[in-house]
């Protein structure tokens, strides 16, 4: 396990970038495997209801890591536990480039959605906790550099398809160099020390009773987690299903079926790195609303219209409206009286992250019924709900 006994305390712009190194190469993980998808379902022979069995896995990985996660990070701290996990989700790549058969898939999905859960919820509580320090909103623009991580890897991985780069060695290399890049970018991460969680008394002095507080916090907590649900679910479909709905249902080459994820992931970064901006002015709510408005129109374009350009303009708006969803809702859930950030994130990590695991392989079972075009209102109808769960967003930030 890797310690930070001996850590010394880090200045805050110095933490800043450490964090912000964690966010991209949790982006670089999540989507290593993205463009290679359609690779691997293939060369297995998997039909779409197989591959939305194996990629049950990740889901069933990171629902039984990330109840832990909050007991985890309070043992070891935000900073040890980003360290190890991010290690682990490297080592996670290995077993996913080898597999050779549907079981093998689903183990190696289990491991990569365990640690990218854990890891998940612990750099969101260090950008918490580095946010606090600087008194003033960063999640939105740690969001955006996991959002580069994420396009750097897409773009990596269509290139890597094009030129036919068997796929056990490009995960052997994306898992090296990431390896190299946490344990010496990280290293200013932010001690134990930082995850302190004030009394609710001292988050809102003259307000309601400790009890009461709490009891508030929880159903807050609830809410955010449907919120992430909703977005998230939007957010795995893109990421599991873009490709192959670009390559399979409109006929696109292997090298631009990536293109669609590539897309969200350009609009994504962009509207998070204004995301800070626009949330102090507009606030959270209306944020939100108008986003999942344009998120639902986006996720909707590509099947409505069945043409490629429409299909990678669809996805790429859902990017722009889902952009501000993650930041507010950790923000959100990190800072509630009387509840540890690592707690709160990680509960509205297991039930939000389940949308971005757990939706893709229903939306593959629904388009084994019903073809894949079809099966994308789902999210589509998610991410409007949005709409009228936005004022649990109400105090993000505060």
């Amino acid at each position: 396990m890797i310690t930070e006994k001996h850590a010394p305390p880090a200045p805050a712009p110095r933490a800043r970038l450490a964090v912000t190194v964690a966010f991209a190469v949790h982006g670089l993980f999540t989507a290593a495997w993205v463009a290679r998808i359609p690779q691997i379902k293939d060369d297995l022979g998997l039909s779409e209801g197989a591959m939305g069995l194996a990629l049950l896995g990740a889901p069933v990985g990171l629902v039984l890591a990330v109840r832990s996660a909050g007991a985890l990070i309070g043992r070891w701290g935000s900073r040890a536990t980003t360290l190890a996990t991010g290690v682990a989700c490297a080592v996670s790549l290995i077993p996913l480039g080898l597999a050779g058969n549907l079981g093998a898939l689903v183990c190696a999905l289990a491991l990569m959605g365990a640690s990218l859960g854990l890891m998940d919820v612990a750099m969101n509580a260090q950008g918490v906790a580095v946010e606090r320090r600087y008194g003033r909103p960063l999640m939105s623009g740690l969001h955006a550099w996991y959002s580069i991580g994420t396009l750097l890897a897409a773009l990596i991985g269509s290139a890597a398809a094009h030129a036919a780069v068997p796929v056990p060695l490009h995960f052997a290399a994306v898992a090296a160099a990431l390896t190299a890049v946490l344990l010496l970018g990280c290293r200013d991460l932010l001690d134990r020390s930082a995850d302190a969680t004030p009394e609710p008394e001292a988050v809102a002095p003259g307000g309601p009773a400790r009890n009461g507080t709490v009891r508030s916090a929880r159903w807050s907590l609830a809410l955010l987690g449907i919120i992430g649900l909703c977005s998230f679910v939007g957010e795995g479909a893109v990421a599991d299903w873009s490709a192959i709905y670009l390559r399979e249902d409109l006929g696109t080459g292997p090298g631009t079926a990536g293109l669609g994820y590539a897309g969200c992931a350009v609009a994504m970064t962009l509207g998070r790195f204004t995301g800070d901006r626009v949330v102090a002015r507009f606030g959270p709510v209306r944020v939100l609303r108008a986003g999942s408005l344009v998120a639902a129109a986006g996720l909707g374009l590509g099947p409505a219209v069945h043409h490629p350009a429409a299909a990678v303009a669809g996805f790429t708006l859902f990017g722009l409206g889902v952009a501000a969803v993650a930041p507010v809702t950790f923000s959100a859930a990190g800072n509630l009286p009387g509840i540890p950030a690592a707690t709160g994130i990680s509960r509205v990590t297991g039930v939000g992250y389940l949308g971005v695991l757990g939706g893709p392989p229903v939306i593959g079972f629904v388009a084994q019924g019903v073809g894949l075009g079809w099966a994308l209102a789902v999210p589509v109808a998610l991410v409007g709900l949005i709409v009228l769960l936005a004022p649990a967003t109400a105090t993000a930030g505060r």
